[in-house]
């Protein structure tokens, strides 16, 4: 026993060594990306004929993905599948693989949809690059699969907490992800180690993210009108996640060759980009900004966004799922903060954490999200939110690689448990 204890904590300390070199990587990636697209929404926002050229761009991106992407096609979920042991314990131990050539893919081809005007995120994007870099920059220290597995935890917590400037809810978010009602505690140290490694690069890189303080007094009147905001925001991610699953489905059925799928995308973008505008195409982070200042958002407006992101993700053009649903969730709390009564700031910031909580299956994680950037005395209102919005949120989230866990409406579950 006392032999074992030193090869113990080197062990972790070699993996808080590279998940820091991962979580490095992760945050100088996200860095890279999200300067590189805010280069991208500023051409088009100056050149509007760009949206023009969304088929085009669409069908040069669905095509380089089927005759090139391999495994990369399947994003985010490739990522959180591959981060998961194996179902038996018992059986082969196989290392997680990650194709290294989706890092330059989805790279270039968000840069190339938010170019266009494409109603996508970028935080989705991210994750597969740390997840790609993940796998190259782990391969010195010869770790075992298990190991390996923590890498691909670490690179996911760094780019979430790197993106945000939230690493504690980076952390978080990367073990809660990965399979419902669960976290994965043998993770934690590298999750934090590559997520507080990321936040630094990232600041240090000269991006930061700016931390608005809400005063809240919650009473008990204000938090069942917080409980309404919750179901709302439950209700938001049924409807995302479901009309994205439909989406895919009618266009696989429809469109038999795949390189055109995204050419159907581009074009229902551009008949939405003319019947109701452009505030919805690319990332949209205007109506996050003015939600968080006090402006009251119009009804239709996550209702559309929900529409354009959709559309765009389900027809396979490459990007996140992040962003739409931040403003997705900012804009119905905005909305809504005026028929409850509400300071519409303080529903805007509550409600933004919860519909990505509900879709993504992370209720914890954007919980402590919304206090890392939103204040400690947003723990209340956010948790009420975030629990009741992801207890009546759909079973299945937006990432087909998650495992299920825990039951999604909250009650205990009876007899043994075989979850790994």
């Amino acid at each position: 026993m006392e032999l074992r204890k030193p090869r113990v904590a080197l062990h972790l300390s070699v993996v808080t060594i590279a998940a820091c070199i991962v979580g490095a990587a992760s945050g100088a990636g996200s860095w890279a990306l999200f300067e590189a697209l805010d280069q991208a929404t500023q051409l088009r926002l100056d050149h509007g004929w760009l949206v023009w050229f969304l088929p085009f761009a669409a069908f040069i991106l669905g095509a380089t993905y089927h005759y090139v992407g391999g495994a990369s096609n399947r994003g985010t979920s490739l990522i959180v599948e591959q981060s998961l042991p194996p179902l038996d314990p018992s059986g082969v131990d196989r290392t997680p693989k990650i194709p290294k050539r989706m890092a330059p893919l989805i790279f270039g081809a968000t840069f190339l949809s938010q170019l266009t005007g494409a109603s996508v995120g970028r935080e989705g994007a991210a994750l597969q690059i740390g997840g790609s870099l993940a796998g190259l920059l782990a391969s010195p220290f010869r770790l075992r699969p298990s190991d390996m597995r923590l890498m691909l935890v670490a690179s996911m917590a760094g780019t979430f907490g790197g993106a945000f400037g939230v690493p504690l809810a980076g952390a978080i978010f990367a073990l809660e992800v990965q399979q419902t009602g669960r976290l994965r505690y043998e993770g934690l140290a590298p999750a934090l180690a590559a997520s507080v490694t990321a936040d630094f690069i990232v600041e240090k890189l000269g991006r930061h993210t700016p931390f608005i303080e809400i005063p809240v007094n919650v009473d008990w009147w204000i938090a069942l009108r917080l409980a309404v905001i919750g179901i709302a925001a439950g209700l938001a991610a049924r409807v995302f996640t479901g009309l994205l699953h439909d989406v895919k489905k009618r266009v696989r059925r429809m469109v038999a060759w795949v390189p055109a799928r995204p050419i159907v995308g581009a074009l229902a973008t551009i008949a939405l980009m003319l019947l109701f505008g452009r505030d919805y195409l690319g990332l949209s982070l205007p109506l996050i900004d003015n939600a968080l200042e006090g402006s009251v958002a119009s009804w239709w407006d996550p209702l559309l966004k929900i529409v354009f992101s959709a559309i765009a993700l389900g027809c396979s053009i490459p990007g996140g799922e992040v962003t739409p649903l931040f403003v997705i969730g900012a804009t119905l709390g905005s909305a809504l903060s005026g028929p409850l009564h509400l300071s519409p700031v303080l529903a805007a910031a509550a409600c933004l954490a919860a519909v990505f909580g509900a879709a993504s299956n992370t209720p914890i994680a954007c919980a402590v999200l919304a206090i890392e950037l939103f204040g400690a005395e947003m723990a209340v209102p956010a948790g009420i939110v975030c629990i009741i919005a992801y207890a009546i949120s759909p079973k299945h989230g937006i990432y087909d690689g998650q495992r299920q866990g825990a039951k999604k409406d909250l009650r205990a579950t009876e007899g043994p448990q075989n979850h790994p």
